[in-house]
């Protein structure tokens, strides 16, 4: 049947239907929040309206990019899981994880044992830590979050010593205004206990040679080996690629650091370490659906 012979509403069916398709393909994607590492900027089982073009348009089916644009610092963006259980699945067929670039190609970042970003303070005042503080205090402590609003704070441990609960740097900054000034609210882990395991790390750019260490030789290789598609491996804290001694590495693309608000998520870098230009999708920009009406059409930030 020729597409002149159908009934007009048919047809109008049939075109929006393509346009529909077209826009979702081309211009913009909706993604549910699969999990709750993102809290406070968005939350789990929120839509957010992705676009595809905020750092160039990844052709169907394909890793290439047209007009290929860096993402910025800050940015939430939606990327494929860069270090899936089937290495050989194609990266558009992978699933889709979520989360907030803090590091760009050719940016140094200070990480310590656990791959934690040091300077947190200067990327969001929603990006999570752990505290801890005595059993005795629970009560009080739960009163002035239910007072303030906080919400989905749950215990994150607890023992006869201390409790552990996570904030973001904002909600601690609000909890101590209105705390007893005998409250005892601290971080997990202080600083002069971090600061013998913090090195430098640089995020591979493309073109842009990076110095192998001890404690940046794992990532290195297995960004090596899993995206820059060559055979290499790590012996004695030395890395060898092609089968040659390395003590520095061009790479062929560029790459990110990306990390959940939350700690207790590690569905960021900390698992699976640089997430390659070719793994984006695009930029979160507004929350369409939402259990909160609040938040309906918010800007992600």
């Amino acid at each position: 049947m020729k597409l002149s012979r159908l009934p007009i509403w048919i047809k109008a069916a049939i075109i929006a239907a393509i346009t529909v398709l077209l826009v979702n393909v081309l211009a913009v994607t909706l993604c549910t929040v699969p999990f709750d590492g993102m809290e406070n900027s968005i939350y789990k089982g929120e839509k957010i309206l992705v676009s595809r073009w905020s750092y160039g348009l990844r052709v169907p089916f394909s890793t290439e990019r047209i007009l290929s644009k860096r993402a910025k610092v800050g940015d939430i963006l939606l990327f494929n899981n860069p270090s899936p259980s089937d290495p050989y699945r194609s990266v558009w067929r992978r699933e889709t994880f979520i989360g907030r670039c803090v590091g760009t190609p050719g940016d140094t970042l200070m990480l310590d044992n656990e791959y934690l970003v040091t300077n947190y303070k200067k990327i969001s005042p929603d990006m999570k830590m752990l505290y801890s503080y005595l059993p005795s205090a629970e009560d009080t402590l739960v009163a002035l979050i239910k007072h303030l609003g906080i919400k989905n704070n749950q215990l994150a441990g607890y023992g006869d010593k201390r409790f552990i609960r996570s904030f973001s740097v904002y909600e601690y900054y609000i909890l101590k205004k209105y705390l007893p000034k005998d409250f005892v609210l601290e971080p997990l882990v202080k600083e002069f206990n971090r600061i013998n395991s913090v090195h430098s790390f640089v995020i591979p750019a493309k073109g842009v040679k990076v110095d192998v260490y001890p404690w940046n030789v794992a990532l290195m290789c297995n960004t090596i080996l899993h995206h820059e598609k060559k055979p290499a491996y790590v012996r004695n804290d030395s890395l060898f690629v092609n089968g040659r001694y390395s003590k520095s590495y061009i790479f062929e693309d560029d790459y990110y650091w990306i990390t959940s608000n939350n700690p207790l998520n590690t569905c960021d870098s900390r698992l699976f370490g640089f997430v390659p230009q070719s793994h984006l999708i695009g930029k979160a920009e507004y929350v369409v659906m939402s259990p909160d009406r609040g938040r309906l059409f918010k800007k992600v930030e």
